[in-house]
């Protein structure tokens, strides 16, 4: 046993000394970073299943293999905090790992060994007057922090936070690429604490490798990681003497296991000059430049209050699958490369209040309620919706894509927000059902202030303020009651109705602007309807033919020709009683007996003759 670990040792430290090889002397493009960073990711996880596979036996090996022990791993080491009743602090792994956790000249501590917190460890990194914890990150290989049903604790003060961060102890300066992966922290299952504390530079591709991730209990399955060989009747006796006197060393495929203290052969993959070997908690924190800000999957009952994320090269707080019960609060995202913040498919009850979204690439806030599958799948997974999410009493400012965003899901609320800027202010889209957007203001979308699409289901759009939009609300084939809202300074359309949106309605709102019209139905389909609509202080642009076309339905041309007719017959009759005065309708029908009857009364100056006609009229 000893001497296979001696062989997996020395082939560790061949590995270590032939991957020293500058970063920008690798092929830097798309494909290629992306093939490495996957390949990483991969590396990582395979290493972290051959760790908890020898944790999960070690401590029937004797004795000695329940208090912390070292894992050669791949091209370095693994310091196992297993489990005790007092935290593992500072000074504790000051002990643990001489060689591998030192404290440098200006009083911070440079980590190069990954360190796993077995089931029911707790590691709490916290120094009076502040620690600065420096996670070794070279183009050679970096460390990690990763608990499986431990406790991690990153606590600090106000005025002396806990700062920890990727180093290169080489160029002495943060680990800013990812192409060649970076040091990154991960609780999975288990607690992770984290006050006044400022974490930056950490993470590479993945979510769970992204810098500071919580991703729940993703427990493998242990059978399916290479393990010892059966042994013979007698490799079977000396273990269990080996056993009996603490001396065995447990292991799994290639990696075993040694005790802490001083390493038999060094990591060399860290070369740092100078190095000193003599003595050195999610609330009111910062984050910045991580892969990810925070990745969080898997978890329930999460709380986040008080924390900015900053320049994170994808999103900034992502709520990955299965995250549930999470309240979010008072935290700013502000210039992350993705979407400010990220409720993703299988996240929900999750409320995000009082915070701040802006000048992130993508939308300020996602919330993605789609089924994570729509038929049968391999892993079973439930085909529904997902919801109860909310957004409220927040800022999303000038965001490179759109301010809120709802895509699918159902009991979505987005209430009393305020949104500047951005191509579209709050969109509904993907099949979205029972979704209210109310008391929100807007101000200055490029597009549309609020945008109700593709199949969304009983959407209530109300008591909303929408200023100096090109179109302010747009319902396109889609069920919503649009009721109460102001727009004010529209260009275009005040609230337009598109396509199949039949059952829709649109009233008591007040609509000003400029434009070809403040209630646009012209193009909808279906029943609308429209009703108490202030509309006095729009100014409509449209030409003659357009309005034409817009009054001219069949039912309205109908009455408009009985009307001409009605006109016409009226004019008609005037001409007549003109020229001819009043003429006996029945005069055509008289007979010679009535038409010998009648006498004309003379006028003043004529003689009136009267004719008889019959026998004898001549005598």
């Amino acid at each position: 046993m000893q001497i296979r670990f001696l062989t997996s040792t020395v082939a560790a430290v061949v590995a270590g000394l032939t991957l020293a090889t500058p970063a920008h002397a690798a092929e830097t493009t798309g494909t290629d970073a992306a093939d490495r960073q996957a390949a990483l990711v991969a590396a990582e996880d395979t290493r972290l299943d051959q760790v908890r596979a020898v944790a999960a036996v070690a401590a029937m090996r004797g004795q000695g293999w329940t208090t912390p022990y070292r894992l050669a791993t791949g091209d370095g080491y693994t310091l196992v905090l297993t489990q005790r009743r007092e935290p593992y602090t500072v000074t504790d792994l000051l002990k643990l790992a001489p060689q591998t956790f030192t404290r440098q000249t200006d009083g911070s501590y440079l980590l190069t060994e990954n360190l796993y917190l077995n089931s029911g460890a707790k590691l709490q990194l916290s120094n009076p007057g502040g620690l600065v914890l420096r996670m070794a990150s070279t183009s050679d290989g970096f460390v990690s922090i990763v608990s499986f049903g431990g406790v991690i604790s990153l606590t600090g003060s106000a005025q002396s936070p806990t700062t920890v961060m990727s180093w290169d102890p080489r160029t002495k300066q943060t680990d800013t690429s990812v192409e060649d992966g970076r040091a990154y922290i991960r609780a999975i299952g288990g607690q992770f604490d984290m006050t006044y504390a400022e974490v930056s530079n950490l993470g590479f591709w993945s979510g769970r490798t992204g810098g500071v991730s919580l991703t729940g209990t993703d427990r493998p399955n242990t059978g399916d990681v290479d393990g010892p060989n059966h042994l013979s009747k007698t490799e079977r006796e000396q273990a269990k003497e080996e056993r009996k006197a603490g001396t065995s060393n447990p292991g799994a495929g290639d990696v075993f296991a040694q005790p802490s203290g001083d390493l038999a052969v060094p990591d060399t993959r860290f070369d740092v000059p100078g190095q000193s070997y003599v003595s050195a908690e999610i609330t009111h924190s910062k984050i910045t430049g991580n892969a990810y800000g925070m990745f969080i999957s898997s978890a329930n009952g999460v709380t986040i209050t008080d924390v900015s994320v900053t320049g994170s090269a994808l999103d900034g707080l992502v709520l990955h699958r299965f995250a549930t019960g999470i309240d979010v609060s008072r935290l700013t995202t502000t210039g992350n490369g993705g979407d400010g913040f990220v409720l993703s498919r299988g996240a929900q009850q999750v409320r995000v209040s009082d915070s701040t979204s802006e000048k992130n690439g993508g939308n300020g806030f996602t919330v993605n309620g789609l089924p994570l599958a729509t038929d049968a799948s391999a892993s079973g997974e439930f085909v529904g919706s997902y919801g109860n999410n909310s957004v409220s009493n927040s800022v999303a400012r000038d965001n490179g894509r759109y301010g809120i965003e709802v895509i699918g899901g159902l009991n979505v609320s987005v209430q009393n927000n305020r949104v500047y800027g951005s191509d579209m202010g709050i969109v509904a889209r993907e099949g979205a059902t029972n979704v209210a957007i109310s008391g929100n203001q807007l101000f200055e979308q490029v597009r549309q202030g609020i945008a109700i699409r593709t199949g969304v289901d009983k959407a209530e759009v109300t008591g909303n303020v929408i200023t100096g939009t090109d179109n302010a609300i747009y319902v396109n084939g889609a069920v919503a009651t649009v009721r109460g809202n102001t727009v004010q300074d529209a260009g275009n359309h005040g609230v337009s109705m598109v396509g199949d949106v039949d059952g829709s309605t649109m009233s008591y709102n007040v609509v000003a602007g400029v434009g070809p019209s403040a209630l646009d139905t012209s193009r909808a389909k279906g029943d609308v309807k429209t009703d108490h609509n202030q509309i006095g202080a729009w100014h409509d642009t449209s030409s003659f033919w357009v309005r034409f076309r817009h009054y001219a339905s069949p039912m309205t041309m109908l009455w408009a020709g009985i009307l001409a007719l009605i006109i016409f017959s009226a004019i008609l009759g005037i001409r007549r009683r003109r020229s001819g005065g009043v003429v006996n309708p029945y005069a055509n029908s008289l007979t010679l007996k009535d038409l010998s009857g009648q006498e004309k009364k003379a006028l003043p100056g004529e003689v009136t003759v009267r004719l008889t006609v019959g026998a004898g009229a001549g005598r």
